[in-house]
């Protein structure tokens, strides 16, 4: 939403083919809505991104095992559950892009949808959940959690990924070719675009370790403007340090590491701002 708060600041038409749930959510902010179904429509209306928010909260007790041992029970369902969106919506998609005829169009997601590969416009490719998304032999492999500083245990990692997640890449691949788009980079569900941009600030990022193309562009924050003005909490206003924490929708709908994260930053000299969502327990 910032970056396209900008570009209809410039002049540009903008519009979001984001998926159903977030239904008069963008109109208001100006811009157009032509929104897809990753899947068969539920029986009632559902919030924006509720479907994910739901799936890490049943999922969450795979967050306590070793990272090894997710990809087949955590990383690769959620791949499976990516794949079958992109391959439910891509009717919608190319409808969409007959309907809009697009100058640009830009992705902000991890899955690739052939339709706006093949649609004979350039393809902007977004990166906002994780730089190590843009892989490299010298930094860890994406999903482990495993330090920079020591290697020993990467192989055996990457080794795991091919073994849970080749079928499944094989497949989707075969697919995307089937719609016209090129085939995938190996065990890669995504191609590049013509531009990629990543949201990472640089003092955090591995940008001497994994030197990126000239395609590839890092943003260190994105931004959305409100109309809405903040008054700090009268609780707040003296102390240390003043952090804003977000761990995104979906990182926050995990309410028992939101506590325990929540009862660590208690534990500092710092003031706080927490942002989380509010999640229900069955």
């Amino acid at each position: 939403m910032g970056i396209g708060g900008v570009l209809r600041r410039r002049g540009h038409r903008v519009v979001f083919a984001a998926e159903a749930s977030w239904k008069g959510r963008l109109a208001p902010l100006g811009f157009e809505e032509d929104l897809v179904d990753l899947a068969p429509p539920p029986e009632q209306p559902q919030d924006a991104g509720q479907f994910w928010k739901d799936f890490v909260r049943d999922t969450a007790p795979e967050f306590r095992k070793p990272t090894i041992e997710q990809l087949g029970t955590w990383i690769k369902p959620v791949w499976e559950e990516l794949v079958s969106g992109a391959r439910y919506c891509e009717p919608q998609m190319k409808d969409i892009i007959d309907r809009v005829r697009p100058d640009v169009i830009v992705e902000d997601n991890v899955v690739c949808f052939p339709a706006l590969t093949t649609a004979g416009v350039p393809f902007v490719r977004i990166v906002s959940c994780n730089p190590l998304e843009m892989k490299g032999e010298r930094v860890p492999p994406p999903f482990s959690g495993y330090p920079a500083g020591d290697r020993s245990e990467w192989d055996e990692f990457r080794a795991e990924y091919e073994r849970t997640h080749r079928s499944l890449w094989n497949d989707f691949s075969a697919w995307v070719t089937e719609q016209g788009a090129p085939p995938l980079p190996d065990l890669e569900f995504i191609h590049e675009g013509d531009l990629n941009l990543y949201v990472y600030p640089e003092s955090a990022d591995y940008t001497d370790a994994r030197p990126l193309g000239p395609a590839w562009h890092r943003l260190d924050s994105s931004v959305r403007e409100t109309q809405e003005k903040f008054t700090l909490p009268p609780g707040l206003a003296e102390g240390g340090a003043l952090i804003y924490f977000s761990l995104g929708s979906l990182g926050s709908a995990d309410v028992d590491l939101m506590r325990r994260v929540i009862a660590s930053l208690a534990r500092t000299p710092h003031r706080y701002i927490v942002s989380k969502e509010l999640v229900t327990r069955s």
